[in-house]
């Protein structure tokens, strides 16, 4: 499949993050440098220097960064300082059609967010931090006591508890390098990977072939309205696995990047030992043997996965009234909106810092700032909502329920949207 096979809709469908990279590499045709917008740069030299950590830069090299460099800088101040490692012109235009231009409703939204935020009390951030250090806590007491009393109420709350855990470390693995965000990695996931599949990909580009997340649940679950991609029997029998898909999402997690690293490139980190430490603390802290204490880790984890994807997969993403890819789209093709129109907002969650840190709350304005911690982005709507009357824009909500309905029937819609979102 070639670069232009690719780009006109043809599905690409890479097993985790390196391979996405590797691919993301060859359509890009960055020359071995970062782009940004129409113009390649050398970042060798600033890479170690980078505030938010090496990895986004070492991760990226070679490929197109203009989304990812844009919302992730909230400042002005790298815009002017990348000017040094400027090398040329890119020689061919960029293979993304969304815009960024400086009258649209991205940037304009950005600026008003950029003056915003010195009057916000940072003290929201702190309730973020605390709320994210009782789950850790709350997490390993609740193995603890399970492992000591053999309860099986007391391994479905550590499983709950575990999964609450890593989701409220999402908040953090979107930032520059800090030891919240390493939490993460206690439910078999981990930080580095997430931040390529989640971060890179899925943030930048929902919804699209080049959303990671869209597809690594495929066969089982496929939400691409494209009759030949799911049949008719695909389509009731995913119904039927999808327990089970997300009771073993994090298990196979773990195992896919483990076959890989055998097979081909390691992609395993150090901190990957971190999940260890929760049935390492129920064997020093209970009489069970190392068999009970491993048979029960693998439950919790089973319980925090399914939670997860109970949780992640009706967040916001999926439904026949949202964006997927063959959809029909909007004539501004502005990032900004681009997001608005791929997700509906959770309505039940923002009466609560808690849930929205648990739940994914708040999430077309996090899919738009992913650095700013949940705790400040309730600050932002009336900004958001002003904004989006200027560039008709709608942000949509809906509670749970309505979520569950909606991702099971975008399951088994096949038929693409004739219109954009915004004339629906």
């Amino acid at each position: 499949m070639n670069k232009k096979q690719k780009i006109s809709g043809l599905r690409v469908v890479e097993s985790h993050g390196k391979s996405w990279l590797v691919s993301k590499r060859e359509d890009d045709e960055a020359e071995g440098l970062w782009r940004i917008r129409d113009t390649l740069y050398d970042f060798t030299n600033f890479v170690d220097k980078h505030p938010g950590g090496s990895f986004w830069l070492k991760e990226t090299k070679g490929t197109d960064i203009t989304e990812l460099f844009e919302a992730h800088h909230l400042s002005s101040l790298p815009a002017s300082l990348i000017d040094s490692y400027k090398v040329r012109d890119a020689m061919n235009e960029r293979i993304y059609t969304l815009t960024m231009h400086e009258n649209g409703f991205y940037q304009t939204l950005k600026r008003r967010v950029r003056d915003k935020l010195p009057t916000i009390d940072v003290k929201r951030k702190s309730n973020s931090d605390n709320i994210h250090s009782a789950l850790l806590l709350s997490t390993f007491l609740s193995v603890v006591f399970a492992a000591r009393w053999n309860s099986l109420l007391l391994l479905i709350l550590a499983g709950t508890l575990l999964c609450w855990t890593v989701i409220a470390a999402h908040n953090y693995f979107h930032r520059r390098d800090n030891w919240r965000m390493y939490t993460f990695n206690l439910a078999m996931l981990n930080v580095c990977g997430w931040r390529i599949s989640h971060a890179m990909s899925h943030h930048m580009y929902p919804n699209s072939y080049w959303d990671l997340e869209l597809s690594m649940f495929e066969p089982f679950l496929c939400w691409i309205p494209n009759e030949q991609m799911k049949t008719l029997t695909l389509r009731y029998i995913s119904f039927l696995i999808e327990p089970l898909v997300y009771a073993m999402t994090f298990l196979l997690d773990i195992l896919t990047r483990i076959f890989y690293s055998i097979r081909c490139t390691n992609i395993m980190y150090w901190h990957d030992l971190l999940n260890l430490t929760i049935p390492l603390s129920m064997y020093l802290c209970s009489d069970l043997t190392l068999f009970m204490c491993l048979r029960q880790w693998l439950f919790i984890i089973m319980v925090a996965s399914f939670a997860f994807c109970v949780i992640g997969l009706n967040a916001a993403h999926h439904d026949p009234k949202i964006y997927h890819e063959g959809d029909a789209v909007r004539d501004d093709r502005d990032w900004g909106l681009f997001q608005v129109d791929t997700i509906i907002d959770r309505s039940d969650l923002k009466s609560s810092q808690f849930l929205v840190l648990t739940h994914f709350g708040d999430h077309c304005l996090h899919h738009l700032f992913p650095t700013l911690d949940h705790g400040i982005l309730p600050e932002l709507y009336p900004i958001f909502y002003e904004t989006l009357d200027e560039f008709k824009g709608q942000l949509r909500e809906y509670n749970h329920f309505q979520h569950i309905l909606g991702q099971h029937r975008q399951l088994l819609r096949v038929k693409s949207n004739l219109k954009p979102p915004g004339l629906m």
